[in-house]
């Protein structure tokens, strides 16, 4: 039970995150389309700053929960993802400091160097991370020892290239609903175009990733032993539905709700159906890495569940603070308001 609760727990660690430092890194990766003018563009930046930091504490906070509760799996991972992972943390510093660099200097090409930083700095993680957790799904090749027999090469293959793409249009839709929920004007309207036109493209690729999903892994599996469970994936269409209806209606809180609920049951979809697994060999299944063979000890994983009972309520607390204190609408004429 108490390994059961932690994958549940790292699962959804995960979905939170993706939800949302999802709508920054989508912002991050429209902001060539949408930022026309320079204008345009420092409107996106004060939507995006007061949220970017305290979003990746849950990236943290999933790290975390994976080195703590399943180390095996989290050293088999470094060791075979180690050069995707560094490309995340590497694009996600750049990123990062962006917004601190940015506005240091007011020749556009200086502004124009860190706009190119969060472009690929938005995109490189976005589009990774869908891929590594597609290649996660579908098996990755270790060995008896743990060692990934593989390179960066064999994880570009077609299903953990749909996975990025899904990940990449799930975050674009994500951040130009953010940006109309949070502007008005020019900027709201050319915002919610962009996500209407999004919707649809990515309505046809989760078809063919869900349809590809049951062809090359074995994630339906555990959904067709235990026929209650395709509630989740049923919940995930609903909500992909949803959000084209709360945007054709142009509620776009609720459709940037729905949008939220989209990601984490894409993002739960998979945790579910790769149970009781954390790494499937491709190579083969008594090579995988499970909840029974990669996690520590009971005494560890009882007094982790008390720190993570703890802390994950201050991190909550946190966030509902920062998004009631900018709650409003953010526009070019009003005065920039500061965290700290």
């Amino acid at each position: 039970m108490l390994l059961t609760i932690w994958f549940l727990l790292w699962g959804i660690l995960w979905s939170v995150y993706f939800l949302l430092d999802g709508f920054d890194l989508g912002l991050g990766i429209l902001l060539p389309g949408l930022g026309r003018t320079e204008e345009d563009r420092r409107l996106i930046y004060r939507v995006t700053e007061p949220h970017w930091d305290g979003n990746e504490v849950w990236l943290i906070a999933a790290g975390g929960v994976t080195f703590a509760a399943f180390p095996t799996a989290y050293a088999a991972l470094f060791s075979g993802l180690y050069t995707p992972l560094m490309l995340i943390l590497f694009a996600l510093i750049f990123r990062g400091v962006t917004f601190a660099f940015r506005d240091q200097s007011e020749d556009p090409r200086w502004r124009r160097l860190w706009d190119t930083c969060l472009f690929w700095g938005s995109l490189l993680p976005a589009l990774l991370f869908g891929v590594a957790f597609a290649n996660l799904f579908r098996g990755l090749p270790y060995d008896a020892e743990g060692h990934f027999q593989g390179t960066l090469l064999t994880l570009l293959n077609p299903y953990g290239l749909a996975g990025g793409l899904l990940f990449v249009l799930l975050f674009c839709l994500h951040g130009a609903l953010w940006l109309a929920v949070k502007t008005d004007g020019e900027m709201h309207r050319r915002a919610a175009a962009t996500a209407r036109s999004l919707w649809p493209w990515l309505l046809v690729l989760a078809v063919i990733f869900l349809l590809a999903s049951r062809r090359v892994t074995r994630l339906w599996d555990n959904y067709f032993t235990y026929p209650l469970l395709l509630l989740l994936p049923l919940a995930t269409v609903g909500a992909l539905v949803l959000t084209c209806l709360w945007m054709r209606r142009e509620a776009w809180w609720r459709a940037w709700f729905a949008s939220a609920g989209t990601i984490a049951g894409v993002t739960l979809f998979g945790v579910v159906g790769l149970y009781p697994h954390l790494i499937p060999s491709s190579l083969d299944p008594a090579y995988s890495l499970t909840v029974y063979n990669a996690a520590s000890s009971p005494f560890t994983l009882k007094i982790m569940l008390g720190v993570a009972l703890t802390f994950v309520p201050l991190v909550i607390a946190y966030q509902t603070w920062a998004h009631l204190l900018f709650r409003e609408k953010v526009s070019a004429a009003a005065p920039e308001k500061k965290l700290y």
